[in-house]
């Protein structure tokens, strides 16, 4: 839901009209370009389609679209102008490979082919050798691509009755297919072909489906990246052109129809059916015999013949030769020959061949340049006959297929001397690549397992060509201090520097702020812990002492079985004594005050009593045994009389209504100890009056029994209370019979249960008393519990509310419990649950460590307590896995860690940040907890994790439970139809809008599901329903749906029913619809499965329009119905909520609305409001007696003549009445809270003081409002969260911020508009909010604003399987590395190596092996060797701490360390002008560290142009200089030839285990080794000739290899996705270059030229305007801030770095100047110190702000060159400019 206009911005009518006599393709895509298309592109967002979009719902390929992909590869040859190749093995490889892609990232994909975009892929109007080439390229691929297991489907277009309903029966979520791009200036034809492919992105987006790129996607790890374009269903969309357009598009696409019958005669070459009869016979010389009969019917040329008999041996050939030999260079033949076989021979040749093998079963194969290399040879040879060329069954095949056209006369020897050529030079085949000399590399803990990689070594020891060096650079890096700061990490006794001492003012403004931290953590905590007002409950845990001594015994150990018990000695009968008159006093005085209630309700109504029993159901004396189960009996007692007063008490609502209640109290009673005979008989009375009398025994304990039914000991079982107030008299002494029959239910108590009573069912799973926590867990909980107590590694998958929290808690109680130095870290993904978890922490727990901390908490920007002095830090994975690379901390800090818990480890999957996770399990010393509700296939990703876990040396245990303890029940808002008029607040004169529509789970398979989701709950009524759906078809059904009946289902259980029960139940239902799912289609309207559908479905929503439910509501209607979504929640109880929207400013704009409506309905209200005007004059009349009052308080002020004589004034209404604050009608603000209006004031004004919260927020405040996403101040979150907790705000608008274990427990979760963030994944976690375990018992999703069908997308959706990424890059290698130099071979630094490279797979989604990893570790420390980055030793050199400190940015960060290194960013800031330095400089840095696609549609010259007159923005980021290109290119060669080693190294190294590469991966068709020299029954000289002058390849696929290329790679990205099977090279994991040197128009085959680069950086770091970027570059304005948040510290990072490596520049000056101590500090980072921001000037001193007033100035380090000084100059600059701009930015 676009709220802030994003995608109404700047469209302006085009400029471009199209005239009836202007019909050209160029014109019309010119105007479809800009009316529609350019807008579009601006709206597209980059996604990962799985992990943030599609997940695993199912989305289709367009089948044009992907042969194109295949075909348009530029190492492909097929269809090359001038050259006859046709290498269609290459091509099956191509095009299995990319289907990989999508199959090994476990995508829903199908095939679908629209015959109307054909001509893109024939590309209609080129030469006829290029469109016959691809027309049989196309029909081969597409026979082939049904072999391949992926459904393929055809249709004629977009209209085709067919193609509807498979859409309306798959539900496809997206079409992934090509736009056509720009087309080739002055070609009409290349611009006729791209008008229909944009013609069809027109059309498949107005009918509301989603298109996503397939040209320009990258695959990363487990993500596909793509441009995703989205736009709501539109029926009139085609007006949005005039019918001049539409005319030239029909004229277009019949110009095309035409062009193509003239080149091929359009044969439809697609096979009529879609699937492969695997048992046809598969017969060649048919098919031959047919193209041959085919040719001869046509007027054959001088020399067809000759050249038909060779075309027809080279398919019998090709299958008797190896697919080594046909890796082939082209044999060039005669320009004449040429001429004739390309222009004259091939293209019809070609059309018949695809014509008949369309129609055929036989596979053909066609190879090009066997063929060529078959005529060279006859030309060569001139012979009378092929017989002495080919083997003996090739030449009789062929001949017989001769023979059977008939036997045309040939002439070899006139072909021969007709085309004469020359003999092909010896030196055309290439030879073997040379192996790459490593250069040395000797490390005694890598050497062991690095001895298994044989690999030859260079005798030198160093690498050449490093004469620019600056910044001291080639010196070995100490790794003692923090990444931003001259901070050291060492305490003082380990060689760390004294720290400076402060002044007096610095230590009372740091005591200040962090007096004020703890108060604000302190309130944060009493939220979380129910202790607002008073005191936190923390668990006080004594000092153990070393941790070497014996744990201390507590409740967190495992509980001994209990002992016979001893005689009581005489002094503990004395004390027992004692306690028990103690306790009778109590009971005695509970008796009385008991008494004094009912006395005080004796006179008030029945309504009245059970209002003020709700008051004192919150006292401590209801907990008390007796007299709280006797306190229960009483409000059964009033209930009953309420209800005996109702006027209609014995109709059906009524009768749920108060049975319901009863029965609610009575399980309460039950559940007690203490029940006396007395309460017990009462309550079996109410059972038979109820109609429960069988289940009675079951429900009602033996009196005198505890939970559970052991005997209370404390107590007589015969002894009896009276009660002290008369029991409502149920039953006639005489008869027996009741006095009122109503009372009874009048269905079976199953079906009373399942209808009324599921939500408050015992919903325990095996629970049992367990001393070790202060609950009683399930039996998985206690699983958990004893994992925890044996030290073993845990992977928890349970839903929300199911009952992790207690995990993460008991084992920090035993860390703390066990020593006083082991640490527990707690990760949490985001800042905002970090915040939460230590203020829990703080709640929970105390422990004087005198002088340690028992907490700690560290994230990027902010720090309370130290880290490396506490015992539980809570921390982000960023931080942690900094620290754990640490080698300061690995000697004094990382041993001690004994366990890390990894909450949200889901989080693993994501696009960006997955990788750190990974690392830190790798590395992690200890076992670990890893946490999630949401885990798609959780079995995958635990294996992986197990492995691990076993090469550290721990068990692992996997624990699965499946089920919430509430469940969510679904309702759809209705936004159709007569919208209110006019809001007249929220009390109780609001009238509901009945727009909230209930939506049975099994009621929403009419969207077509093909199967249930594991984890889709159905309530007891939910069961209740669909069982009475099914039992009206049972007589069609081939199911015993008698068997489920309910009552006999439960016929066992004398008992009340427990979720456990109903989970059995649900388990039979489920299996029955999935086999109806599976036998009927549920849209088909005569099924019996629709009709079931039907009859759960809600009636109202059946009335409306299927495109009325399916289409998005407009702005207007979504904005101005908000208020009434949250009135009618208000009216159902339903508040509080939190309303998710996924874009930052749509959000804000919510609120903003809300606050419009409340203000501008309370203005209505009070205007017309008599009650208020009268208010308002008493008031105003008070104000006017203001003086009189103050007279008369002096005057008794006067009379006053005693201390204490003070007369008591009553104030009056008016003292604390302001008109200004929300009345509450017409304000969410909660009443029944403790947070006083002072409170909120207070609060408020300290938000308006001291953060930059706006106005707007603040005044949502104040009515209950408040908005939660990441960029809004830390503290007003944090604000909001608690008030969220504590009842005050009741309505929360949120973006995926909440959905992440924040604790914000709500009722209702409203989903506000729909997103393409809004994934299967997302939905779950933001759904799991509402109804929190302990707060409701049922929890509410709610879809406002969400087309129906996406709704019900939603909640049939599968979770995706999480997806991995190739941990190991080139600078965890490098950080590694460091960690063992820094550390001195630290034990935890080493086994963690160690173990890392023992693993079978680094990653759970890699399918590397240990050998495959030792291979690539030792070619990435080649690669650091090379750029100075290690020594031989592997100790890290100067510049490591560029690479390592912009870790999170590879390559971008070895691309700026190769820049330093070679003196380029010198060179940049010594221009003459400061200012283009400075802008050059920022280019670079926008190059490397901010790249932000935008498609190249967007990017046009006419678009750009017209943008840039009017708005300041260059918009496309221009290119960096031509040095900087020149040196990056230089690099990434030299990578590229170092990783083109690694693959021939192990290629060669282990050709055995790797075996012959001769099938494709996913058919597996062979194309054996069969044939050649090497058969003995296959020998001839053309047989010889190809195997002589085959290309020799190591790595290289042989597929690819057919297309004529060896070991030799022109890129990364080449090198990744053409090697053999069985190397698993992953592109991202090599620090590739090859994207930050190519530009738009390369012709490399680098995917990610496809699209240009947003110049947003430059852009704002030029002007500053965050509107110009948003109108301009195209940049959402939620996305400004976290976009420019992350490039400032990037720059801020690049800074700190410089600063350190010019200290040490200035050391190493110091140091040969006079051999002395420099006062500076000595050495380096570490990297994990927390970032301060800070604002410069540049000269020779830098003042730098250090959070405050205090500034500290960077002086230039004596030494440092005038060079080394202007870089850093220049950099401070920039970094001082953009980031004022940033700030002033905050400012508004």
């Amino acid at each position: 839901m676009d709220l802030e206009n994003f995608n109404d911005i700047d469209e302006n009518p085009s400029s471009v009209s199209l005239t009836s006599k202007t019909q050209s393709a160029k014109a019309a895509l010119e105007q479809i370009d800009e009316i529609w298309y350019i807008a579009a592109n601006r709206r597209a967002r980059w996604m990962d389609l799985l992990g943030d979009y599609a997940g695993s719902e199912p989305f289709i390929l367009d089948g044009e679209s992907l042969l194109q992909i295949v075909l348009d590869d530029p190492l492909l040859a097929i269809g090359r102008n001038k050259e006859p190749s046709f290498q269609i093995l290459h091509a099956f490889q191509i095009l299995e490979r990319t289907l990989i892609q999508f199959k090994q990232r476990s995508a829903e994909i199908e095939i679908v082919f629209w015959k109307t975009n054909r001509h893109a892929t024939l590309k209609t109007g080129e030469t006829s050798f290029v469109v016959a080439s691809r027309t049989l390229a196309r029909a081969i691929l597409f026979k082939h691509l049904l072999k391949l297991g992926v459904a393929v489907h055809i249709f004629k277009d977009l209209d085709d009755p067919r193609w509807s309903s498979y859409e309306a029966t798959k539900k496809p979520m997206f079409v992934m297919a090509n736009d056509g791009g720009k087309p080739v200036d002055g070609d009409e034809s290349s611009a006729r072909r791209i008008l229909c492919q944009r013609v069809f992105f027109f059309e498949l987006l107005s009918r509301g489906i989603a298109v996503t790129l397939f040209k320009g996607a990258e695959y990363r790890d487990s993500k596909i990246l793509s441009f995703v374009y989205e736009q709501s269903r539109t029926f009139e969309a085609r007006k949005l052109f005039n019918k001049n357009f539409w005319d030239a598009v029909t004229t277009v696409n019949q110009t095309l129809d035409t062009e193509l019958l003239e080149q091929s005669h359009d044969n439809d070459y697609y096979s009529i059916t879609t699937t492969i009869d695997d048992g046809a016979q598969d017969d060649l010389p048919a098919l031959l015999t047919s193209i041959a009969k085919e040719a001869l019917e046509k007027d054959l040329s001088d020399y067809h013949l000759e050249l038909l008999y060779l075309f027809i041996t080279h398919f019998i050939i090709i299958r008797t030769v190896s697919i080594h030999d046909r890796a082939r260079p082209l044999d060039r033949l005669s320009p004449n020959l040429l001429n004739v076989v390309l222009n004259e021979f091939l293209p019809s040749h070609f059309l018949a061949v695809a014509k008949l093998t369309s129609a055929s079963s036989t596979s053909l194969d066609v190879d090009g340049r066997v063929y060529c290399s078959l005529v060279k040879t006859v030309v060569l040879q001139a012979p009378e006959s092929i017989t002495d060329l080919v083997d003996s069954s090739t030449y009789i095949t062929v001949q017989r297929i001769w023979a059977a056209i008939g036997s045309p006369p040939l002439n070899f020897q006139r072909f021969s001397a007709h085309f004469p050529d020359q003999p092909p030079a010896l030196s055309s085949t290439p030879a073997h690549e040379q192996p790459l000399q490593l250069l040395p590399f000797d490390n005694e803990i890598f050497n062991e397992e690095l001895s298994l990689v044989h690999v030859p070594v260079h005798d030198s020891d160093e690498p050449e060509n490093f004469s620019n060096l600056d910044f001291g650079a080639g010196t070995i890096f100490s790794d003692t201090q923090h990444w931003h700061n001259q901070k050291s990490l060492l305490p003082e006794h380990l060689g760390g520097k004294k720290p400076k001492p402060v002044d007096g003012w610095a230590r009372r403004r740091a005591l200040k702020r962090d007096q004020r931290d703890m108060a604000r953590l302190q309130a944060h905590a009493a939220t979380l812990t129910g202790a607002s007002g008073g005191s936190l409950q923390q668990i006080k845990i004594p000092l153990v002492g070393s941790s070497k001594s014996p744990p201390v015994k507590s409740r967190v150990i495992v509980a001994k079985p209990t002992k016979k018990e001893k005689p009581l000695k005489s002094a503990d009968k004395l004390r027992q004594k004692i306690q028990e008159e103690k306790t009778s006093t109590q009971d005695d005085a509970a008796q009385v005050w008991w008494q004094e209630q009912l006395t005080r309700m004796s006179k008030l109504s029945t309504h009245e009593k059970i209002s003020l029993m709700g008051s004192l159901s919150r006292s401590k004396r209801h907990d008390e045994p007796y007299l709280g189960s006797e306190m229960r009996l009483y409000l059964i007692h009033l209930t009953i009389l309420a209800w005996l007063e109702e006027d209609d008490r014995e109709t059906g609502p009524i009768r749920d209504k108060y049975t319901v209640s009863i029965m609610r109290i009575v399980m309460d009673i039950c559940d007690r100890s203490q029940l006396t005979p007395t309460i017990s008989k009462n309550l079996e009375l109410i059972l038979v009056i109820l109609g429960f009398s069988e289940y009675s025994k079951g429900i009602i304990p033996k009196a005198g029994t505890e939970i559970g039914g052991a005997p209370d000991k404390k107590k007589d079982d015969n002894a009896d209370k009276k009660l002290s107030f008369k029991f409502v008299k149920l039953i006639k002494s005489k008869t027996g019979t009741p006095y009122h029959e109503f009372l009874h239910i009048v269905e079976h108590p199953v079906i009373w249960q399942l209808r009324l009573f599921g939500a408050f069912m015992d919903r325990s799973m095996d629970g049992a008393p367990d001393s070790r926590v202060a609950f009683k867990p399930d039996a998985w909980q206690r699983t958990v519990l004893d994992s925890i107590d044996a030290n073993d590694s845990l992977l928890v998958v349970a839903p929300t509310s199911a009952g992790k929290t207690f995990i993460s808690y008991y084992a920090m109680e035993k860390v703390l419990r066990d020593s006083d130095d082991g640490i527990l870290v707690y990760i949490a993904p985001t800042k905002a649950l970090v915040t939460q978890i230590a203020a829990e922490v703080y709640a929970r727990f105390s422990k004087d460590l005198n002088g340690k901390s028992c907490w700690a908490v560290h994230t990027r920007d902010n720090r309370i307590n130290d880290p490396q002095k506490c015992q539980i830090l809570v921390t982000v994975p960023e931080m942690l896995a900094i620290m754990l690379l640490s080698p300061a901390l690995a000697r004094i800090w990382t041993s001690r860690i004994k366990r890390i818990i990894l909450d949200e480890i889901h989080s693993i999957g994501q696009q960006e940040g997955g990788a750190v996770w990974e690392q830190i399990i790798l590395l992690a010393p200890c076992p670990i907890i890893g946490l999630s509700a949401t885990i798609g296939s959780p079995e995958i990703f635990n294996n992986w994790l197990a492995s691990v876990q076993a090469a550290h040396g721990y068990k692992h245990k996997f624990i699965q439970y499946p089920h919430r303890y509430s469940h969510l029940r679904k309702f759809y808002y209705d936004l159709s139809g007569d919208h209110p008029q006019h809001f007249s607040g929220l009390d109780s004169s609001y009238q509901p809008t009945s727009r909230v529509k209930f939506l049975h789970p099994i009621s929403l398979l009419s969207f077509g599901a093909r199967s249930l989701p594991t984890d889709l709950a159905l309530e007891a009524g939910d069961l209740l329903k669909l069982h009475d759906a099914l039992k009206s078809y049972e007589h069609i059904l081939d199911v015993n749906i008698d068997a489920l009946e309910p009552v006999k289902f439960f016929t066992s259980n004398l008992r009340m029913l427990k979720q456990k029960d109903i989970l059995e139940y649900e388990a039979e239902l489920k299996a029955v619809v999935s086999k109806l799912i599976s036998s009927y289609d549920a849209l088909d309207r005569s099924s019996p499965l629709h009709g079931i559908i039907h009859k759960l479905e809600d009636p109202d929503i059946g009335k409306i329009p299927e495109f009325v439910l399916n289409t998005s509501p407009s702005r207007k209607t979504f904005t101005s119905n908000l208020i009434y979504l949250l009135a009618d929640l208000n009216s159902r109880g339903e508040l509080p909520t939190i309303l998710f929207n996924f874009d930052r400013t749509d959000c804000e704009i919510m609120a903003k609305n809300l606050v419009i409506s409340l203000r501008h309905g309370e203005a209505e209200w009070r205007a017309q409001s008599a009650e208020w005007q009268r208010k308002i004059s008493e008031w105003e009349k008070w104000k006017l007696r203001s003086k009189e009052r103050e007279r008369l308080a002096e005057r008794a002020q006067r009379q006053k003549k005693e201390p204490g004589d003070e007369q008591t004034v009553e104030r009056s209404w008016e003292s604390t009445f302001n008109p200004a604050e929300p009345t509450p009608a017409f304000s969410f603000a909660g009443s029944h809270t403790t947070y006083t209006k002072a409170e909120r004031d207070s609060d408020i004004n300290e938000l308006a003081r001291w953060t930059g919260t706006p106005s707007w927020a603040l005044a949502a405040l104040r009515r209950g409002i408040a908005v939660h996403h990441s960029g809004m101040n830390k503290r007003y979150r944090s604000l909001v969260e608690s008030l969220f907790r504590q009842g005050y705000v009741r309505v929360v608008i949120a973006t995926g911020t909440l959905a992440l274990g924040i604790n914000a427990p709500t009722k209702t979760s409203v989903f506000c508009g729909d997103s393409p963030y809004l994934t299967a994944l997302m939905y779950r976690q933001c759904a799991g909010r509402a109804g929190r375990r302990g707060y409701d018992l049922l929890g509410n999703v709610v879809f406002y604003g969400l087309p129906l069908d996406r709704v019900q997308r939603l909640v049939l959706s599968k979770l995706p399987s999480l997806g991995g990424n190739f941990p190991l890059t080139s600078t965890l290698t490098l950080r590694l590395l460091n960690l063992l130099h820094g550390s001195d071979n630290a034990p935890v630094a080493v086994r963690a190596i160690k173990s890392l490279m023992s693993l079978p797979h680094v990653s759970f989604g890699s399918e590397a092996g240990r050998h495959q990893l030792l291979h690539h570790l030792r070619f990435s420390i080649e690669y650091l060797r090379r750029g100075r980055l290690l020594d031989k030793e592997g100790k890290p050199l100067n510049l490591f701490a560029i690479a390592a400190h912009l870790y999170y940015t590879e390559p971008s960060n070895f691309a700026l360390v190769a820049l330093l290194r070679s003196g380029v960013l010198h060179k940049i800031c010594e221009q003459p002008s400061v200012a283009d330095a400075k802008r050059d400089f920022m280019i670079l840095m926008a190059h490397l560290f901010g790249r932000r696609y935008i498609p190249k549609v967007f990017a046009n010259e006419r678009n750009i142009g017209n943008l840039t007159k009017k708005y300041p923005s260059t918009i496309v980021l221009p290119s960096p200089s031509k040095l900087v290109l020149t040196v990056l290119a230089e690099h990434d060669s030299e990578i590229l030839d170092i990783f083109t080693g690694y693959a021939i190294t192990f290629a060669r190294e282990h050709a055995p285990t790797l075996g012959p590469d001769f099938s494709l991966p996913i058919s597996k068709l062979e194309y054996s080794a069969s044939g050649g020299p090497t058969d003995p029954n296959i020998i001839s000289p053309f047989h010889s000739y190809l195997h002589e002058t085959a290309i020799p390849i190591v790595a290289r696929s042989p597929f690819v290899a057919n297309s004529g290329h060896g070991d030799r790679f022109r890129s990364v990205h080449e090198l990744t996705r053409t090697v053999r099977e069985g190397l698993y090279l992953n592109e991202h994991a090599i620090p590739s270059l090859s994207h930050l040197i190519a530009t738009s128009d390369s012709k490399d085959g680098n995917v990610g030229l496809e699209h240009a680069l947003n110049a947003y950086l430059l852009d704002f770091y030029t002007h500053g305007q965050v509107s110009t970027l948003a109108i301009a570059n195209g940049i959402r304005r939620g996305d400004v801030w976290y976009l420019l948040d992350d490039f400032t510290m990037t720059l801020m990072t690049v800074k700190a770095s410089l600063e350190q490596l010019l200290i040490k520049a200035s050391k190493e000056f110091q140091s040969n100047v006079d051999d002395t101590e420099d006062s500076e500090p000595e050495d380096l980072d570490s990297g994990y110190g927390t970032f301060d921001r800070a604002g410069e000037s540049v000269d020779n001193e830098i003042e730098e702000e250090d959070g405050g007033k205090s500034g500290v100035t960077f002086k230039r380090p004596s030494g440092v060159t005038d060079a080394d000084w202007r870089v850093y100059a220049t950099v401070a600059e920039v970094v001082s400019e953009f980031d004022e701009k940033f700030r002033a930015m905050w400012a508004r």
